[in-house]
């Protein structure tokens, strides 16, 4: 009686199931995703950068050199700030994009890393001529709007009303209102200190129906009778389309 011969197969079936994978220090560079010792990371160094842009800035413009590897990996950035009640929005076509706090879900309360913080009379006040400016530029044919800080701080001062009587106060806001505008990244810096790119993410901030909304409040607060109203009160009686903008916990602290 002749014996089966197991061998061939057996080796088969070894080298189908049990091949052992090329060992880890074998492999690209770019695959070596820890960076530091006891590191469990699952991202790349360049999507941890990105995504540190991201959580750190409020807006995110396609001039940065996170921008590629947050369109191309957007799902993965995404992914991570989901795991934070986070969520991201990225417009390509005016090249901004920012996070946002997602309110709730199906389990109930979400832990809020973000909060609202409504922008202050001056701040709105400039954001709406920001955006008549740039939809004023855009529409004449010119790829980009700028502005200087006198052309700001004349546009807050408008909107003064006349009983007013503390003028370097009010002048100390608007500048307040400039530089914040800044740093959130809806001014950009150009050609010196006074002169300003507007970022494309006014469009996005103040779509013309939210402008609109703006604009009839801030009529109604410099009607007379509404004139003797604090100016440094941040808008507790805005309309429900008035602008709020989510803060970092750690920025607003």
């Amino acid at each position: 009686m002749t014996t089966p011969d197991h061998g061939s197969a057996e080796n088969a079936f070894a080298d189908d199931a049990f091949t052992v994978a090329d060992p880890i220090e074998d492999a690209p560079d770019d695959t070596r995703l820890s960076l530091f010792e006891g590191d469990e990371g699952m991202l790349t160094l360049e999507q941890r950068r990105c995504l540190v842009v991201v959580l750190k800035h409020q807006i995110v413009t396609d001039d940065r050199d996170e921008w590629p590897v947050l369109v191309r990996d957007a799902r993965l950035i995404r992914s991570r700030l989901n795991d934070l009640f986070l969520d991201l929005v990225i417009d390509r076509d005016r090249g901004v994009a920012y996070k946002v706090q997602i309110r709730a879900d199906a389990s109930g309360h979400v832990p809020p890393l973000l909060r609202d913080t409504a922008y202050t009379r001056e701040e709105t006040v400039l954001l709406a001529h920001l955006r008549q400016r740039h939809l004023a530029e855009r529409g004449s044919g010119h790829p980009h709007a700028h502005i200087d800080r006198d052309d700001c701080l004349a546009a807050v001062a408008q909107f003064r009303p006349a009983t007013a009587t503390d003028r370097s106060g009010d002048e100390k806001k608007a500048g307040a209102a400039v530089d914040a505008l800044v740093k959130a990244g809806i001014l950009v810096k150009a050609d010196g200190d006074d002169r300003f790119l507007i970022s494309p993410v006014i469009e996005t901030l103040l779509p013309i129906d939210r402008l609109r909304v703006i604009q009839e409040w801030l009529a109604e607060q410099n009607r007379p009778e509404n004139a003797l109203r604090r100016r440094d009160e941040t808008l507790p009686d805005e309309p429900e389309d008035a602008l709020q903008d989510d803060e970092d916990e750690e920025d607003a602290a």
